[in-house]
């Protein structure tokens, strides 16, 4: 069950293009397993920066009892958490979604990771380390500065590759184009991705290609983080083949990417459960209204 706490700031410091944000987690990091989220509320009771904002956990030290995020500065709330000091306090709400699964056995894995989407990614692999497994790690950004922890990855494995848009760090081009070649190097049986929607659909057709399970933690907005607002929904194929509306920050944030309609993202698919309810429609009391 997710922890909801007042948050002393610890540290926040510089990370490239981020800031990387120290807490006391009040708890919190317990139970908190890669791929999981915390949703900040920022500036107090009587500030109009009402919604909360939704951060990927970097790091989780239950023995220190701290949690650490990456964010970057996107608008008024990122900017004002990032004007926050250490020994300032933040509202906390964490662990919350659904992490990525971990196999009780090895497995060659690849994470995938565009941005800071690389934050939840060491502590997963640190995870299929401990495990026998082995990983490998394909990290892009648009720009050098915008790479997160690249050398957290070289730390932990030699099976590194790095691509930038505009080739100002490793080799210039997108994270699919050096993936096929991860995943021949390893052998891999699982991808674990996080990043933009066209980044996950792309990975996900070359791993299920490849004959890889696809596991992908989507950067969808959330208003609520706890499943109470329906703002962050995707469409998502069922077990039993029925595209149902599933909340980003419950059912995931990691969904299996071979179930999700990627190119419906933001739509209402008509084959939709529960579309025809849900579509505008008026009737004879609603025009004699107007």
């Amino acid at each position: 069950m997710p922890v909801q706490t007042p948050a002393e700031i610890l540290a926040l410091t510089p990370a490239g293009a981020y800031h990387r944000l120290l807490l006391r987690a009040g708890g919190a990091a317990a139970d908190a397993a890669p791929g999981h989220f915390a949703a900040l509320a920022i500036g107090g009771r009587d500030s109009a920066t009402l919604l909360r904002r939704a951060f990927s956990i970097h790091r989780a030290d239950p023995a220190a009892d701290t949690l650490e995020l990456v964010f970057a500065e996107h608008g008024r709330g990122t900017r004002a958490l990032a004007r926050h000091r250490p020994g300032d306090t933040v509202d906390l709400v964490a662990p919350l979604g659904t992490p990525f699964p971990l196999p009780a056995g090895p497995v060659a894995a690849v994470l995938v990771a565009g941005g800071y989407g690389s934050a939840p990614m060491f502590a997963l692999a640190e995870r299929i380390l401990a495990r026998g497994g082995r990983v490998g790690f394909v990290l892009g950004a648009a720009t050098a500065d915008r790479l997160f922890g690249v050398d957290l990855a070289r730390a932990l494995t030699p099976h590194v590759a790095v691509v930038t848009d505009d080739g100002s760090y490793g080799e210039q081009g997108v994270v699919t184009d050096p993936l096929p070649a991860m995943l021949r190097a390893l052998d891999a049986t699982e991808v674990h991705s996080c990043g933009p929607m066209g980044m996950l659909r792309a990975v996900t057709a070359l791993a299920t290609a490849a004959g890889a399970r696809s596991h992908t933690a989507v950067e969808e907005a959330m208003a609520c983080g706890i499943g109470v607002c329906m703002t962050c929904v995707l469409p998502v194929v069922g077990d039993d083949g029925t595209t149902r509306f599933l909340r980003s920050c419950t059912s995931g944030p990691v969904f299996d990417g071979t179930k999700v309609r990627w190119a419906d993202a933001g739509k209402l698919p008509p084959d939709l459960e529960g579309a025809a309810a849900m579509t505008p429609h008026t009737n004879s009391s609603t025009e004699a209204a107007r």
